[in-house]
């Protein structure tokens, strides 16, 4: 059995492993905390906490889910907002968590209308004995515009309010970003400028999962009427690894210290965070299909990962693919790659056949009577949707060209399958 340390570092607070859960309806209460920690996450991200004089009044039903083929939870929206428990009972909560599991990383999120909001509760939540302050300036569905994501789009109150927190608390503490904005960058400086530590993202995706069609209302239905709100899981994962490069590759923010967050489900999610640049990692969608024992099949993998790359400390691998992704105009486009089929492996679908007349370049031509693709080499141009397509796996990478006129030893291209292996 493979046993690797999977401790970490994050802005100073020591995790015995870098999965947590984030602030969600996955630990609104010590109870679920409490079963987090014992089913092994590292750490727990409590569910946002607001000031008393802001009432959490939630409507019924609040999820939907977005499918495809049968496939449940490719996405998911969710329309609620912060915690629905007293102040009082939120921080009794806290420092239950802290006096029963000392070893394990309690984060108070927090929540304010303003900045003596921000400045009471982090001391509030510091005198509870949290470990680190997670300031949510992203959440899509407040019932105020005086929270929420509304605010995590102005770079001004952004700095404001971390500027609040940071005079009511010496905690470490990281700024929860909104994907709700086009660049995220000048609002992640202004929290930097604000005093945060590090940079909590992403939090959900505006977003209207689907439509009945005989009621002509999004989903979920509250009593006939329905609204924009936040989507999480799988879907978003590309939407936040774009984030989570764009900052790592921004001027000044190279060393930006970073939880990543948005639908890390697999042990290969968290390995993608963490080569972009996450620390530490944190969890909901997957929690609410699968429960908290996912975490175990999350570190088994993460382990076994660390074993085959040689890697005995899990920060050596934080970051390493940064370098590698580059701006489009900088990428070799001196070559392409054909595919190749292997027949052995063909069943005769005609998928790629069909994919490639009616999506790409007709250049897989396909006879009826033995039902076998062969592609034309005149008409290919590597894209490699064939590929992609293929049920089977009998499409992969084959030879390499060099366009004509340009220059190059088509051996030394460094290429591997376009196939997804995960």
């Amino acid at each position: 059995m493979i046993n690797k340390d999977l401790s970490i570092d994050f802005l100073g607070v020591h995790f015995e492993n870098p999965f947590c859960l984030s602030s969600s309806p996955v630990d609104n209460c010590y109870e679920m905390c409490a079963k987090a920690f014992d089913e092994g996450w590292g750490g727990v991200v409590f569910k946002t906490i607001g000031p008393a004089h802001f009432e959490v009044d939630e409507v019924s039903p609040r999820f939907d889910e977005l499918t495809k083929e049968g496939t449940p939870f490719v996405g998911f929206k969710n329309m609620e907002q912060i915690a629905e428990h007293s102040l009082q009972e939120n921080l009794d909560d806290l420092k239950k968590l802290k006096k029963n599991y000392p070893q394990k990383i309690v984060i108070a999120s927090i929540m304010g209308t303003n900045a003596q909001d921000w400045e009471d509760l982090a001391g509030l939540v510091t005198e509870a004995g949290a470990d680190m302050i997670e300031m949510n300036l992203s959440c899509p569905q407040m019932t105020s515009h005086e929270m929420g994501s509304d605010v995590g789009t102005n770079p001004d109150l952004v700095q404001k309010y971390c500027e609040a927190v940071k005079r009511g608390s010496d905690l470490p503490m990281m700024a929860k970003m909104t994907p709700n904005i086009t660049d995220m960058i000048p609002a992640v400086k202004a929290s930097l400028a604000g005093g945060a530590d590090g940079i909590a993202t992403i939090n959900t995706v505006k977003s209207i999962a689907n439509v009945d069609l005989d009621k002509k209302v999004c989903l979920p239905i509250v009593n006939g009427k329905s609204s924009i709100s936040g989507f999480s899981g799988k879907a978003v994962k590309p939407i936040a690894l774009r984030f989570i490069q764009q900052l790592r590759a921004a001027a000044g923010l190279e060393q930006l210290a970073i939880s990543g967050i948005g639908g890390i489900e697999t042990w290969e999610d968290a390995v993608e965070f963490i080569l972009l640049g996450s620390t530490t990692l944190q969890v909901t969608t997957a929690v609410m299909q699968y429960g908290y024992r996912i975490v175990e099949d999350m570190k088994n993998g993460l382990m076994h990962y660390m074993e085959e790359q040689g890697v005995d400390h899990l920060k050596d691998l934080v970051g390493l693919a940064n370098k590698n992704i580059i701006p489009a105009e900088d990428l070799d486009r001196d070559y392409k790659v054909y595919p190749k089929i292997d027949w052995d492996k063909c069943i005769g679908c005609g998928r790629c056949f069909i994919s490639c007349f009616d999506g790409a370049h007709q250049a897989i031509t396909w006879d009826e009577k033995s039902r076998r693709p062969s592609v034309d080499y005149s008409k290919c141009i590597g894209c490699q949707l064939c590929n992609l397509v293929c049920p089977v796996g009998a499409i992969s990478t084959g030879k390499i060209e060099m366009k004509p006129g340009r220059k190059g030893d088509p051996s030394k291209v460094d290429i591997e399958s376009v196939r997804l292996t995960h």
